[in-house]
């Protein structure tokens, strides 16, 4: 009994910590999954937790089962319109580019520590994948915005490659197993196997799913716990069946959140708190698998096949796997620098153990130590790399709040809130006269912290707080009815970034070169504003840059895919 309390005991002391853990390390810039980590090593065995930890098999199994929870997860939260300019440029990322990492990691690899060139190319593999928890966790940090075609790559390719990495370890431990007899069609028949089966079961599981939430008669409760553990019924079958169950489960919730499906809004917070969970408890039981003092006698050759990694490895296939796409060189060197790797490695270095590869512990301390490397230099120096890239897009919003909710008989709804700000267009005003469409629909104003009646609205002042009822649809346009004109402390910067006035589409192209004597293209003489800007950027997102002799036209705002409006950034003294 004493054991399973003091199970219970620290079970509770190391997730409390951790969780509080994510208060203060934002502001000290630390990156939180290495926290979590170093959490778990302080309780191990070498630290003061004397926590002895060595079951690899209940590793793999925590670690994929979170791994399964969190890519689900990020499949919900992914919308199809990212898909428009981030499919192509990820799934290249997602093959191309780790099979490139892996080749050039392992042969490095094999030279460094004198392996076999195998063994090597095991390393390779098993380190070539971005981490979808760590990069998930990156893009949602408040303190990096990102034009939306980087974040769209960056959150599918974290996604999507996961399955390759899995596939070239699990190909090249079967090559080790049986070189004798293992053959290069054998090879590309399990690929096939692997993610075709994960592709299509992932699609129609992810169909089959959605059909069921909207046909189940359930408490309101069970939507959330239906959806959970139909995606580890998914994994395993496809998993059984020979295919990718991280590609099953990604597909299944990409499917799922893009669909109108009963209680989405309590699915996806229930989910957001297990992701959470997941993550807290894969990088503890990865910390506490780990012995530090075995890794000091492997730390010179990691550090170095960790920083081939990061500064040679990934930056070769990002050029590689992008070079059809046309992608600013800017944008090529921070998808670079946000290869960061997580849990997927180590969990992956679970398998030469379980496998009985030779040099396994070997392999799995190097793992271990290179996603240290990555997670302490990477991820602490993600928003100063999008500042130095010149990719950080100043937030020009206004909305405060977000909270998906559940109508009877009605689905796509949230509730948003909105700060006025003292240079607002919309103070003064009685909130019917704001410009909103029918079925929008405002439901409070709040004031000093007092939640007003309809009778006190009256007209509104600085720093209200608008809530509403809004369709999702119509989510994107409301945000630029409230939209802040930062006209004081973000104005230097907003005014740097997004030119110094906006300019019509309509307006004639060559009048535009003439007043700035600049010179155009003859085939777009006589195109508009609007025109000229499509023709050398077809598909733009916020933010994106065309430069005009010494003058810049900038995308200011995009709307249903659409563009709205263009800013004119004049050159700098």
């Amino acid at each position: 009994m004493d054991f399973v309390n003091q199970i219970l005991f620290a079970a509770g002391l190391l997730f409390l910590v951790s969780i509080l853990a994510t208060v203060i390390t934002p502001r000290l810039g630390v990156p939180l999954l290495f926290v979590f980590i170093i959490i778990g090593m302080i309780a191990g065995e070498d630290g003061p937790g004397n926590i002895h930890f060595a079951d690899f098999r209940l590793t793999n199994l925590a670690g994929t089962a979170a791994l399964a929870v969190i890519l689900f997860d990020g499949g919900m939260r992914t919308s199809f319109k990212t898909f428009r300019v981030g499919l192509g440029p990820a799934l290249s990322l997602a093959t191309v580019g780790v099979l490139i990492t892996m080749l050039v990691v392992g042969w490095l690899s094999s030279v460094v520590l004198d392996l076999p060139l195998a063994q090597g190319m095991l390393l390779g593999a098993i380190v070539s994948s971005t981490d979808a928890a760590a990069v998930f966790s990156l893009l949602s940090n408040r303190t990096v915005s990102l034009n939306s075609r980087v974040t769209s790559v960056l959150e599918i390719e974290s996604g999507t490659n996961d399955p390759m990495a899995v596939f070239l370890t699990l190909g090249v431990i079967a090559y080790l197993q049986s070189p004798d007899t293992f053959t290069a069609q054998q090879f590309l028949f399990l690929l096939v196997e692997h993610m075709g089966i994960g592709g299509v079961l992932g699609l129609a599981g992810g169909w089959l799913l959605a059909r069921a939430l909207n046909r189940l008669q359930l408490n309101e409760s069970l939507y959330p716990v239906f959806a959970l553990f139909s995606c580890f019924l998914l994994f395993g079958l496809t998993a059984l069946l020979g295919g990718s169950g991280f590609l099953a489960v990604y597909l299944a919730g990409l499917l799922v959140g893009n669909r109108k499906v009963r209680a989405l809004a309590s699915i996806r917070r229930f989910h957001d708190g297990i992701a959470w969970m997941a993550q807290i408890g894969m990088f503890l039981i990865l910390g506490l698998l780990v012995s530090p003092h075995k890794l000091l006698t492997i730390a010179l050759p990691a550090l170095l096949i960790g920083l081939v990694l990061i500064l040679a490895a990934r930056p070769l296939a990002v050029v590689i796997s992008l070079l059809p796409f046309r992608f600013p060189w800017r944008e090529q060197a921070f998808i670079s620098w946000v290869g960061l790797r997580g849990s997927v490695p180590i969990v992956l270095a679970t398998f030469p153990w379980i496998a009985g590869i030779e040099n396994a512990g070997l392999i799995f301390n190097i793992a271990f130590f290179i996603v240290l490397v990555s997670l302490l230099l990477q991820g602490w120096s993600v928003p100063l790399a999008a500042q130095m890239l010149k990719l950080y897009i100043p937030r020009t919003g206004a909305r405060v709040k977000r909270l998906e909710v559940d109508l009877p008989g009605q689905s796509g709804y949230e509730i948003v809130s909105y700060k006025l700000p003292v240079d607002s267009s919309h103070i003064g005003r009685r909130p019917k006269e704001l410009p909103i469409r029918d079925h929008s629909r405002i439901i409070a104003v709040t004031r000093s912290g007092h939640l007003l009646s309809y009778r006190e609205w009256g007209v509104l002042q600085a720093g209200d707080f608008v809530s509403l009822l809004v369709a999702e649809t119509d989510l994107e346009r409301l945000d630029t009815v409230f939209k802040a004109k930062r006209q004081r402390a973000d104005a230097a910067a907003s005014r740097q970034f997004f030119g110094e006035f906006e300019i019509s589409l309509e307006a004639a192209a060559k009048d535009l070169a003439e007043s700035y004597g600049v010179k155009l293209p003859e085939s777009t003489a006589e195109f508009n504003v609007g025109q000229l800007v499509l023709k050398f950027l077809p598909r733009p997102v916020v933010g994106d840059r065309l430069r005009l002799g010494h003058i810049e036209l900038v995308v200011r705002r995009m709307e249903g895919g659409e563009l709205r409006e263009i800013g004119v950034r004049l050159p700098r003294e």
